[in-house]
């Protein structure tokens, strides 16, 4: 990141527990995101979130989102991210609803209600690398039956009877960093309730254990679709409840809450 000595303005959202930190770079004024990510996130010296939003113009789309986790590496889409994202501009630009484009394509948000504030943004297609084949992977001295999906980003979905009953800090480290997965993957435990309710935990790429994953949430139902789940389906995490609804022509959509924690200027 090139020196700075002006302030900058950060505006720390949260959507179902995922915390980040929200920069309006539209017009871009700043370079080196991944150093940026890294500074904002921090506990002791940022304002201690999982990743950095990053608002950019788009010569396609009312706006473009980056996200970068804690670490500084970067993700291709972020539903909680997106719900954060579609609050901050309807607050901003009077609207309801908006075109986004992210690294893994354009996407459709939507605000849905305002008191409590909801949002629903489009996760598109699901796809299976593995056409959807239980696959298992050995870590910390057991052996995981796992679904590979993508959702524009990878995920691993593993189904167990409980999902508190693993240590996922250590199992999802394990995971997420296997060579098999190139650039890593995000791992999540699910439990299938009953056909249209999920238990999920999830362990993020780049961040660790989170309260929430929005694309993590829409694969696992993905996922559950395989083993008779349907949708609109509730998926219950950490950090509060999503929705999960799978459209016609074969798009996930995600919905859910989305709420401004603070804004702050920071010296940089």
């Amino acid at each position: 990141m090139k020196a700075l000595s002006r302030d900058i303005t950060v505006a720390k959202m949260q959507a179902t527990g995922n915390t980040f930190a929200l920069i309006d770079e539209r017009p871009p004024r700043f370079q080196g995101y991944a150093e940026l990510a890294r500074r904002l996130c921090d506990p002791a010296h940022g304002v201690d979130a999982d990743g950095l939003l990053v608002v950019l113009e788009h010569p396609q789309a009312d706006a473009a989102m980056r996200i970068f986790n804690a670490d500084g590496s970067e993700a291709e889409t972020c539903g909680n991210g997106l719900r954060c994202i579609a609050r901050y501009l309807s607050e901003r630009d009077g609207r309801e609803t908006f075109t986004l484009a992210t690294a893994s394509g354009l996407v459709a948000a939507s605000v849905r209600s305002k008191d409590p504030f909801e949002a629903a943004v489009g996760m598109g297609r699901a796809t299976f690398p593995s056409d959807g084949r239980a696959e298992t992977i050995d870590a910390c001295g057991s052996s995981w039956t796992y679904v590979a999906v993508s959702l524009g980003n990878p995920h691993v979905v593993i189904f167990v009877d409980d999902v508190a009953a693993v240590d996922l800090e250590r199992v999802g480290a394990s995971i997420a960093s296997d060579p098999r997965f190139a650039g890593g993957t995000n791992v999540h435990l699910a439990k299938l309730v009953s056909p249209d309710h999920l238990q999920v935990r999830h362990y993020e790429r780049g961040v660790g254990r989170t309260q929430s994953c929005g694309s993590g949430a829409a694969a696992c139902v993905a996922a559950a679709i395989r083993r008779g789940a349907r949708t609109p389906a509730r998926v219950d995490v950490p950090g509060g409840r999503l929705g999960v609804e799978l459209q016609p022509g074969g798009a996930f959509v995600l919905s859910g809450p989305a709420e401004p924690v603070f804004e702050r200027t920071i010296a940089l």
